[in-house]
């Protein structure tokens, strides 16, 4: 239970901004003065797809004096989509990108970041500790989409520079919406306030038709493929239990206020077997114990035509909560099934804008935020589920968190890099199988 404090205290942060978030918008940026000695807050957007387009249109939504000022991203038809888009609903004034400040190289994030006051991060989360580890070196605030790697040594990385981060005075917000979702922020109040008792145990679903594949292209180099296709391999995703369910699992380390002590599970690829899915698994079944005994049963799935269901649940002592965060729904019943608690809806807008609400308030006001040792312990906590997948063995959190297992690269790499996992003879790549695999 040693987290339970840091937790806790990010907990009663965050939704005491949470509070005042609204009158963030149209603030200006009179706190301080910023790159090139300009009174606006300069950003770079680093990695150009939807979410990082979604982020980059959310911090530009916060303030009248926001500028977009450079972008990365390795495919030059990706990057100019985004900027267009972005240009269109925000205009010239709020995105200043010459064609000079775009770029298109693996390591053009480094000119990028030189450029901004602000980091968006939101490539591949193989890439994240990398990209981290420079804007930190350079003294930036950052945004880090969940999760932060894809790998042990990589969560040890964003440890380290959380850290440094601190030390700097760096704002980080990490991309784990639902922890400025105002009904997810009031179910872990009433549970920690003892609305349901001791926790005994848990239940966290995420199982969905699962999301886009993007087919090779003739001219592409092995990296140049596996990057555009990110979500289906392990060095670059984490599997989808890391890159997706890790939502589940940080609501869960949330409400307990510590992580998972050991794991167990089940998982493999039962309906997504071509070589356009790459190396992970299509579904995962995960039983976590915490330090206290309680139990959390843990399912992610991305098959079509199954039960689509993105919830969570726990039972405690006295009564039950139901969170249902697709549609900002949070339930608490009583021991013998009577609702006491309920709320539906959210009027303040979404969530995905609350946190770079947040973030620019916390920037101007030059008040302390940093959510990166949370988000590395989520993502952490999401790298041991897909261990026991993998592995079919039951792993503790020390044994997962001792591994020097590297997937993702360490440093720079280039499109014509060979990537960590190849195709084998017949164009199909190694998967891993529970029994045999070893993952520590």
């Amino acid at each position: 239970m040693q987290n339970y404090n840091y937790n806790r205290r990010s907990f009663i942060k965050t939704a005491g901004l949470l509070a005042g978030s609204a009158a963030t918008i149209h603030l200006t940026a009179n706190a301080g003065t910023w790159v090139s000695g300009s009174d606006h807050i300069k950003v770079a957007l680093i990695g150009c797809g939807g979410r990082g387009t979604g982020a980059a249109d959310q911090i530009l939504n916060t303030g009248d004096n926001i500028r977009l000022v450079a972008m990365a991203e390795p495919f030059e038809n990706r990057l100019e989509q985004s900027y267009n888009n972005l240009l269109q609903r925000h205009g010239k004034e709020k995105v200043v990108v010459p064609p000079e400040h775009r770029f298109t190289d693996l390591d053009g994030y480094k000119n990028a970041i030189t450029l901004a006051d602000v980091v968006l991060m939101a490539s591949p989360p193989g890439f994240r500790p990398l990209h981290f580890e420079e804007a930190v070196a350079q003294g930036k605030h950052c945004f880090l989409e969940k999760p932060v790697a894809a790998d042990v040594p990589g969560v040890h990385k964003v440890m380290e520079l959380s850290k440094l981060a601190d030390e700097k005075g760096l704002k980080v917000v990490v991309g784990h919406h639902l922890r400025f979702q105002p009904s997810c922020i009031q179910l872990v109040e009433q549970i920690h306030q003892g609305a349901i008792g001791q926790v005994l145990s848990m239940s966290s679903y995420f199982n969905s038709a699962g999301v886009w594949v993007r087919q090779r292209k003739p001219e592409m180099t092995e990296m140049e493929y596996q990057i555009w296709n990110w979500y289906y391999f392990n060095w670059l995703s984490g599997d989808h239990i890391v890159e997706q369910h890790v939502h589940n699992l940080d609501f869960i380390n949330w409400i307990k206020g510590a992580h998972p002590v050991k794991a167990q599970g089940m998982g493999g690829r039962e309906v997504r077997n071509g070589k356009e899915y790459g190396d992970i698994f299509d579904h995962h079944y995960v039983e976590f114990e915490y330090p206290d005994g309680s139990i959390l049963n843990s399912q992610s799935r991305h098959i079509k035509g199954c039960w689509n269901n993105w919830t969570d649940v726990a039972q405690g002592t006295g009564g039950k909560m139901i969170s249902d965060p697709g549609r900002q729904i949070a339930t608490i019943l009583d021991a013998k099934g009577k609702e006491i608690f309920k709320y539906r809806g959210d009027k303040d807008g979404s969530s995905h804008q609350k946190e770079q609400d947040v973030f620019i308030q916390k920037i101007l006001k030059d008040e302390p935020i940093n959510q990166a040792y949370d988000g590395a312990m989520s993502t952490m906590t999401a790298i041991l589920g897909r261990m026991a997948t993998y592995s079919g063995q039951m792993i503790t959190w020390d044994e997962a968190f001792s591994s020097k297992q590297v997937l993702a690269p360490d440093k720079d790499v280039s499109l014509d890099t060979p990537p960590p996992t190849m195709p084998l003879e017949n164009g199909y790549y190694p998967v891993p199988i529970p029994g045999l695999t070893r993952v520590i």
